[in-house]
């Protein structure tokens, strides 16, 4: 057997890649995070599927969960929220089933800070504005962060920010970033990224404050910096007619389709 992590996306039941939908549609267990993950993902699962919402068990018990799957040969698919790259708890789950020997694998899954910045039709990265995206979230209950990963640090580089389970703690935000990108910076908070009830606020850092309402809590993602709806940047060399490329050397004759004619 074989254990299968899966990103399921950011929400919307559609987000997900055909692989992991297909190794969903494979697996006779299936256990997922039920606090993220849309029920919609669920209507993947084969017929008489063992179906075990995790969010209220322990590591201790999700690991007897796949073990009893292991003993009867029975694939699992293991099911996050969003990519299993970042904040899922998958390092640990690894890390128990090698010492258990038992096979796994991971298919990933589109990011919440990807849709997100679809919602916003936003590039992240512009020519002469920003060429780097840092993910990062403040210390919280869970998870301590570690002493030199503070959003002062990350936002001395200028470079857009997304700002993971924060939105609680909008005026350490504020206070750490004004210095570097400035009051008139502008922000994006995106509420369940994807989700039919999905809510945008736009914003600068000098109004974040008043712009959130209490209702945008856990699921919201926070996106600072000067790419947010920037429309004055340069234009990528990439499609510059000039541009001496392995695919459009300069000076070479247009390349046209083939006719019968």
């Amino acid at each position: 057997m074989t254990v299968h992590f899966i990103g399921a996306g950011p929400g919307a039941p559609d987000l997900i890649t055909l692989r992991g939908r297909d190794l969903i549609a494979s697996c006779p267990v299936c256990l997922y995070a039920g606090s993220l993950v849309p029920e919609g993902i669920l209507q993947h699962c084969p017929a008489g599927a063992r179906i075990v919402n995790t969010a209220r068990l322990s590591l201790d018990e999700i690991m007897d969960e796949i073990a009893a799957a292991d003993a009867d040969g029975q694939d699992v698919a293991r099911i996050h929220s969003g990519d299993l790259s970042v904040w899922s708890a998958m390092g640990e789950q690894l890390r128990r089933l090698r010492a258990l020997g038992i096979p796994y694998d991971v298919t990933p899954g589109v990011p919440s800070f990807a849709a997100a910045a679809a919602t916003l039709a936003s590039e992240l990265t512009l020519p002469g504005v920003v060429q780097s995206v840092v993910l990062t979230r403040t210390s919280g209950r869970a998870t301590a962060m570690p002493e030199g990963e503070t959003l002062a640090n990350f936002g001395a580089t200028g470079a857009t920010l997304a700002i993971h389970l924060s939105v609680h703690v909008l005026d350490r935000v504020v206070e750490e970033l004004t210095p570097h990108y400035g009051a008139d910076c502008p922000v994006a908070v995106v509420w369940r990224a994807s989700w039919p009830d999905e809510r945008v606020v736009r914003a600068t850092l000098g109004t974040l404050k008043t712009s959130v309402g209490e209702e945008m809590a856990r699921t919201a993602l926070i996106l600072v910096g000067h790419a947010i709806g920037a429309d004055e940047f340069d234009e990528s060399r990439l499609y510059a007619g000039d541009y001496d490329r392995r695919f459009r050397p300069v000076g070479a004759a247009p390349r046209f389709p083939e006719t019968s004619e």
